[in-house]
């Protein structure tokens, strides 16, 4: 039985539907609707290619071959490759006579189109690609092809087979200006991904749908992570807690900053303007990420935050980002200050300083918790705000977004250079101020003669008892019973092995609780094993200084060495010293030498 059409009934156009279907693929994408396009599928048409499926012109017209036979989403490929090449510029209408691209421009404006496609998924990729393509634009792909030759591999990525898919033609309509096909695939691909940021974000429901109001401290923190480069990374890994309660509850007037949390605190009842919310939390992120929690050593804290505020609203005012609120520190005199130096100068007044206020309010520090500790097992807070600065300033940089302050430059790139781990600071402690005896060759003491010539007598080497005498240095140790046996351990550990390394046999220890306990030269490697901790209350330091001070057996360029856990009296030490303390503990004064803290995370 023979199938026959009804009368009147109309042959289907298989290629047609195709076309249709692909070209409502291409229709759905924001970027690509965004650029004004027409189709030419007329059959007198002599752009159109005989092999291929798309040619596009200058003029925005996709002229297209009508009755070739390809699947839906072969069209919106091809489609979507023409519709790029004018979304990139590279067929921008202009007026007066046009230079055709050769094939080598031609092959690099198509191998950067394809490599777009592949993150930039519309239909399919036709299976005769290539699936992967070289890094660089137009420019750098055409004339590094012009140079070494232009592969095969890339000749043909077009969608008009062996014909060229762009052509250039003068711009005919003389009383109109030559659209930006870029500009407007420019700003309708930044508006697609804005979108998609807030779909992610729970913003709004869906690409179409409408956005959930936001409130200006987030559309500030928002405006960090699209617009400013150089918070823009902290601002990334920040997180806001808007709570009234909880604000009322820690007495926090604006906001204050958690670096070990990595949280924001955020007053919701203040109402301030965006600009003056961006200053707001500019102000907080460095406080985080330039650790001045971690800075602030013996000094007082509140008046050590109150040196940062001034530095920090000066860099800010510098840099133009938001507006200052009313009533925050600033102060033009203190430009170029460091926050210790602004420290040195306001605190010989601390009843006027201590009448000021900072973002949290009035007597009270807004950097909140405890300074940076070493890296949790989740994550590295000190290294996420050193990286999230350094990144976002070469970022900032690179984009020439304008100039920065040079002490915060300053700082920054110091942030990029972590300290080094307390056992390697003592190492080098060590090295600089403990010397190495140096040993005697003598022929009173022959060495062993070597069996190829054992006649000949050679030199022994040994170490004269003034020498040995010489390379030493004290240990004041608190062995009160407030002191960590871990860190006991540790520091003693440290000790021997550095002091052996350098050939030093032996050390004078004094041990302190609230008496000294002298216990003359001890072996490097013994002094652990002689340890014992009184507890007999207090800790009374410096009479064990002045002992090694007044010892006659002790070498005057010795240095001295205090381990404590910070519970001890003011100390005066009037030769080369170092102390040892344990992470986050404080000595109660300022100390002249150098001072190592031990991590409570292992070596």
């Amino acid at each position: 039985m023979s199938r026959t059409r009804g009368k009147g009934e109309k042959k289907r156009d298989l290629a047609a539907e195709a076309f249709a279907e692909g070209m409502k693929l291409v229709r759905a994408n924001p970027a690509l609707s965004a650029v004004e396009f027409g189709i030419c599928g007329s059959e007198e048409c002599k752009v159109a290619p005989r092999d291929g499926l798309v040619v596009v012109d200058s003029d925005a017209d996709l002229h297209i071959h009508r009755r070739r036979l390809a699947d839906p989403a072969a069209w919106a490929w091809a489609l979507a490759h023409a519709v790029l090449h004018l979304g990139f510029g590279h067929v921008p209408a202009a007026k007066g006579e046009r230079t055709q691209p050769d094939r080598f421009d031609l092959a690099a404006r198509c191998v950067v189109v394809n490599r777009f496609l592949l993150t930039f998924t519309i239909g399919t990729t036709p299976e005769d690609l290539p699936v992967s393509y070289p890094d660089g634009d137009e420019e750098e792909l055409a004339a590094r092809w012009r140079r070494d030759g232009l592969p095969a591999v890339y000749e043909r990525c077009g969608t008009a087979g062996p014909e060229p898919d762009q052509l250039l033609v003068p711009w005919t309509d003389w009383l109109g200006q030559p659209p930006d096909h870029q500009l407007a695939f420019a700003t309708a691909l930044t508006r697609t991904v804005s979108a998609a940021m807030d779909m992610a974000g729970g913003r709004r429901d869906s690409l179409s749908g409408d956005v959930v109001p936001q409130r200006p401290w987030q559309r500030a923190l928002s405006w960090f992570i699209s617009s400013y480069p150089l918070l823009g990374g902290i601002a990334a890994g920040i997180k806001l807690v808007a709570d009234a309660e909880l604000t009322r509850a820690h007495g926090i007037s604006v906001a204050a900053v958690n670096p070990e949390a990595g949280e924001i605190y955020i007053n919701p009842l203040r109402a301030f303007e965006d600009e003056e919310w961006r200053f707001v939390l500019a102000h907080e992120m460095l406080h985080a990420a330039l650790r001045h929690g971690d800075r602030c050593g013996a000094r007082d804290p509140y008046l050590f935050n109150i040196a940062c505020d001034y530095v920090i609203n000066g860099w800010l005012c510098e840099m133009q980002i938001g507006t200052m609120p009313e009533g925050l520190l600033h102060d033009p005199e203190l430009k170029g200050l460091s926050a210790e130096e602004v420290y040195d100068r306001i605190a010989g007044d601390l009843r006027r300083m201590r009448r000021l206020s900072t973002l949290r309010g009035k007597g009270l520090g807004d950097v909140l918790g405890a300074p940076l500790g070493s890296p949790r097992d989740y994550v590295d807070l000190d290294e996420f705000y050193r990286r999230g600065l350094s990144q976002g300033l070469d970022l900032h940089q690179q984009q020439g977004r304008g100039f920065l302050p040079g002490g915060l430059v300053e700082e920054i790139r110091a942030l990029s250079h972590p300290p080094l781990p307390w056992d390697a600071q003592l190492a080098r402690w060590f090295d600089e101020f403990v010397p190495r005896p140096e040993p005697v060759r003598s022929y009173a003491r022959p060495s062993r003669r070597q069996a190829s010539t054992p006649d000949i007598p050679r030199a022994g080497r040994y170490f004269p008892p003034e020498e040995i005498a010489r390379c030493t240095f004290g240990v004041v140790l608190d062995t009160s019973g407030s002191m960590n046996r871990t860190l006991l351990g540790k520091a003693l550990g440290a000790i021997a092995s550095y002091a052996e390394a350098r050939d030093v046999p032996a050390a004078r220890v004094v041990f302190c609780d609230a008496a000294p306990h002298d216990a003359g030269y001890v072996p490097v490697t013994e002094i652990a094993g002689r340890v014992r901790v009184h507890g007999r209350g207090g800790t009374v330091l410096q009479p064990g200084i002045d002992l090694l001070h007044r010892a006659d057996d002790f070498p005057p360029g010795a240095p001295i060495l205090v381990i404590t856990d910070g519970w001890c009296d003011v100390l005066r030490v009037r030769r080369e010293h170092a102390y040892l303390i344990p992470e986050g503990a404080r000595l109660p004064f300022t100390a002249r030498g150098p001072v190592f803290r031990v991590s409570r995370d292992g070596m």
